[in-house]
């Protein structure tokens, strides 16, 4: 006859069972470290350019036209978005052919769906302020979108994304405040809260 201590380890086992069927924790710490030092590069290189042209400004709806250095940052945006994608595909990937399992399956399915919805939104509207010239609102509205994606697809992976989420609303909401700081807030919300985040996400579920 099993004791009292060992149905509590059969219970604590079928819990861990039904969590893993039920949230994707494939996610590795790595991914976010790589994505926070991409951003850091980034966010380097667009600071560099912007006081080595002096021609970003922050415009209103009466200026139309794009000045050329900030197509090249949305372009710098977009080269990072890719690399940061391509390492949260790559790391989680090797993970689950180490321990066996599928990527791509259900938990993945519903972390995927419920973080996309915000996050199309979000890149809707910044293409659209883009579009309009108010290029001061664009770092705060991929911050508070991302966030907001984060917090959405917290339900279906680790909590720690939870506080990731609502890290990057309240930086993109000071970015929206300290409006001519957008640059900074998004160095700090991509860069170091992601860098930050990975180093704790490896230590302690990796070590």
């Amino acid at each position: 006859m099993k004791t009292e201590q060992e149905y509590i380890n059969d219970l604590s086992e079928i819990r861990s069972m039904m969590e893993r069927s039920s949230k994707f924790l494939t996610l590795t710490g790595w991914p976010g470290i790589m994505a926070g030092i991409y951003a850091l590069i980034g966010a380097f290189i667009a600071y560099r350019s912007y006081y080595k042209n002096d021609q970003l400004v922050y415009n209103t709806l009466e200026r139309q036209e794009v000045p050329g250095i900030v197509n090249d940052i949305f372009l710098l945006a977009l080269v990072v978005l890719a690399l940061a994608i391509g390492t949260a595909i790559y790391f989680p990937y090797k993970k689950a052919l180490k321990n066996r399992e599928t990527l791509w399956n259900a938990s993945s399915k519903r972390l995927v769906i419920n973080m996309t919805i915000p996050l199309l939104t979000g890149g809707i509207l910044v293409l659209i302020i883009y579009s309009k010239g108010l290029y001061a609102l664009m770092a705060p509205l991929t911050l508070v979108f991302y966030g907001l994606s984060l917090l959405q697809g917290s339900k279906y992976t680790y909590e720690e994304v939870k506080y990731l989420g609502i890290s990057e609303i309240v930086l993109g909401l000071m970015a929206t405040y300290f409006i001519g700081y957008g640059l900074l807030f998004w160095a700090i919300g991509f860069g170091v809260m992601h860098i930050v985040y990975g180093i704790y996400m490896h230590l302690k579920y990796e070590k």
